[in-house]
């Protein structure tokens, strides 16, 4: 189903949060707004929060509220709204937009830097060499990170369609799934979105292919999307990043079709599929 349309969400929307309360957080591209939806059963948001951000793509939302938000296209920093007095700081200057941000649980903060091909922790690069390539170190356009609980960083290499693994202080990637992988998993064209669930499982948004992959004991298989891309609601088109509520339940930016969309799980959820994001595992 349709959770919200370009109204909101603008054109070739990105960037979308579900918190562990199952508050829904949506960034405007055009309008530099965030969207914050504290019932989802609200047409309108609850708040809107204005700040001067220009094409954001991406953002993290902490457990206590505070929201970093993408602001690298032309004033190259990551910025912060502090729930505590509804204020923006500046917390990390970067050279190119953030295609993804990640929190750890020691409240690093991570950004994968598309147009220069690395990761970067604070203020340190930990991922990539800074040029483009398809090496075990290096990446080709990076987009959607996560970092679990041992510190272990994913990474979806969007144009060498794969997904990444770099242990904690490690240079040199594994590829996990995608092209090149050591274990027959999944073919992806252009991933953009990855999340890990409770067991570790990998849920990857994959844009090229207009679709959303899983995973479970069984490897990999597509979960929604299947059939190609179109406007209807059993397809997407170019989806880009994607979250989780408690219930299993998707919310996916359907970036194609200007929309976010709300894919709802119909069956019983087991402990491999109660999908979480960091902040739900803090908790």
């Amino acid at each position: 189903m349709t959770f919200v349309n370009q109204n909101f969400v603008g054109t070739y929307p990105y960037g979308i949060f579900v918190n562990s309360n199952n508050s829904i957080y949506i960034l405007n591209r055009q309008t530099g707004q965030i969207h914050i939806w504290l019932n989802e059963n609200h047409l309108n948001p609850t708040k809107t929060i204005e700040g001067n951000l220009s094409d954001p793509f991406s953002l993290f939302v902490t457990t206590n509220g505070d929201i970093y938000v993408d602001n690298g296209q032309y004033n190259g920093r990551v910025d912060k709204w502090i729930v505590e007095n509804e204020t923006w700081i500046s917390v990390m200057n970067v050279t190119s937009q953030c295609y993804g941000l990640f929190i750890d649980i020691y409240e690093n903060l991570y950004c994968s830097m598309y147009y220069n091909h690395r990761v970067d922790k604070n203020w340190s690069t930990i991922a990539g060499t800074g040029v483009r390539g398809s090496e075990s170190n290096m990446f080709n356009n990076p987009c959607g990170i996560f970092v679990d609980l041992n510190l272990d960083l994913y990474v979806a290499d969007e144009h060498n369609h794969r997904i990444q693994l770099f242990r904690l202080n490690q240079r040199n990637g594994i590829t996990v799934v995608g092209s090149g992988s050591a274990k027959l998993t999944i073919e992806l064209y252009g991933p953009s979105g990855i999340v890990l669930d409770g067991d570790q499982h990998l849920f990857i948004v994959e844009k090229d292919n207009s679709r959303i992959i899983g995973s479970d004991e069984n490897g990999f298989r597509c979960i929604f999307g299947c059939s190609g891309s179109g406007p209807t609601n059993d397809k997407l088109s170019g989806p880009y990043s994607m979250s989780f509520d408690s219930y299993g339940n998707i919310y996916v930016m359907d970036a194609g079709n200007n929309r976010a969309q709300k894919i709802l799980k119909n069956k019983p959820y087991s402990k491999s599929f109660l999908l979480i994001s960091l902040g739900k595992i803090l908790k």
